[in-house]
């Protein structure tokens, strides 16, 4: 009966947050409520229930309110402006070093872990210098969610801390050992990179239209308007770079740690508490609504988890499974990552498919941060092929660009970039299997 009641409720959920058609808060908040009143549970319960989930989510939601913030401001004072021009300037129109530089920048420019972000400069940036040169624009959006990929394990990311809601790991610890992840990331991203700037070029020789510009400055030979000035640039650049080292450090808890890179930024970029305000203003948006999800997904995996449903239901799986699949369950959905990214959204794979998973593993000796890894590693870097992603909507706005064309373009691609970092990171034992 629990298993029943549990598995109609995570699927429900499911398919409420696949649809889009109402906020995951609701999702997340109510049905679990019902399903665990259907299951015989009194209210007073549900409400231990509910705390009890909660208290596993409040430092990721602090952190997330933060990093949100502080990232924010370093993109309003213009931190990653200068890097974003030099790759353009120094690229003169080869559209192999264009290839590239745009991955280089697609990198520079996700270190917010916020996808939005990211092609709000990199494609206005660089959209005005592919059309030039005649470069297939998909092409652009391709490589930017190739790198977004990359930067999108870092801490303060949406799945790393969604990661950390579920499994209650702080979301530092989760990353420690995705940072070589992420370097081996890189250099694949890079060597495809340099493949699809190889086809391009042969592309466009054989249809006669290749060329290279001779940019001078960074206005000259081609459309681009240049990026404003940065503020405050080197004490923002040495402000990021501790923040970052502190992280890796782990000294003190993230959330502390942004809570104090923030204190620190909006007094050194703005002067009047007036404009500090504002700044605030300008960016709790984004952090709240994360940080209500986060709530929310608090709630419902306390519920689930406290009332046995999760167990109930991975115990009911793993009599239903082949014994040979069951302890490599989470290899096999981290390998299908990408895919499954075209019929569920971020929200579903983590707070739905990750807890469940976890709890069919976890009998066979498998740790929930390998899980994490599994299903992070397999899915993140091409999740920006999904429908589902709306950063990615506005990318291809940006662009004006066709979702369809984007995901027959990209999706090979991207799930064969997915799949080479993560059979690289089980080969060298990041993944133990």
């Amino acid at each position: 009966m629990l298993s029943v009641v549990g598995l109609i409720t995570v699927l429900v959920v499911v398919g409420i947050l696949i649809s889009g058609k109402v906020s995951p808060i609701v999702a997340m908040t109510i049905i679990p409520i019902i399903g665990a009143i259907i299951a015989g549970f009194a209210i007073a319960d549900i409400g231990e229930f509910y705390l009890a989930g909660l208290d596993k989510v409040m430092n990721v939601v602090a952190m997330f309110v933060f990093a949100v913030i502080f990232f924010g401001i370093m993109r309003d004072v213009g931190l990653f402006n200068p890097l974003v021009e030099r790759m353009i300037k120094i690229t003169k129109g080869n559209i192999i070093a264009v290839v590239m530089a745009t991955a280089i920048i697609g990198v520079i420019t996700s270190l917010d872990a916020q996808a939005a972000s990211t092609f709000l400069i990199a494609v206005p940036a660089l959209l005005p210098l592919y059309k030039k040169l005649n470069m297939n624009p998909y092409l652009l959006i391709l490589l930017l969610a190739a790198s977004i990929g990359v930067l999108n394990m870092m801490p303060w990311s949406g799945p790393i801390v969604r990661a950390s809601a579920v499994t209650g790991i702080d979301a530092t610890e989760l990353w420690r050992p995705l940072i070589t992840v992420q370097i081996i990331a890189i250099i694949v991203l890079m060597v495809m990179a340099f493949i699809l700037g190889v086809m391009e070029k042969r592309r466009l020789d054989k249809l006669g239209l290749a060329g290279t510009l001779e940019v001078t400055g960074l206005n000259e030979g081609h459309e681009h308007e240049s990026l404003p000035a940065p503020r405050n640039f080197w004490p923002n650049v040495i402000l990021t770079a501790i923040v970052i080292g502190v992280l890796i450090w782990g000294i003190i808890p993230p959330a502390f740690t942004f809570m104090i890179a923030v204190s620190i930024a909006l007094p050194l970029n703005f002067r009047s508490t007036k404009e500090q305000s504002e700044t605030i203003k300008e960016h709790a948006p984004g952090a709240l609504q994360m940080a209500a999800i986060t709530l929310a997904a608090g709630s419902f995996l306390g519920i689930v988890t406290e009332t046995g449903m999760l167990d109930a239901m991975a115990e009911s799986l793993a009599h239903l499974l082949p014994a040979s699949v069951v302890p490599n369950l989470h290899l096999i959905v981290g390998f299908f990552g990408v895919p499954l990214e075209l019929v569920t959204s971020t929200d579903a794979y983590y707070f739905a498919l990750l807890p469940v998973v976890d709890s069919i593993v976890s009998p066979y000796g498998v740790e929930s941060s390998t899980v994490v890894h599994a299903l992070t590693i397999g899915d993140n870097l091409g999740t920006m092929v999904s429908p589902f992603a709306p950063a990615l909507w506005l990318g291809l706005g940006l662009a004006g660009l066709e979702m369809g064309k984007h995901i027959k373009y990209s999706l090979f691609w991207l799930w064969g970039f997915s799949t080479v970092v993560y059979l690289t990171t089980i080969a060298i034992g990041i993944i133990p299997v």
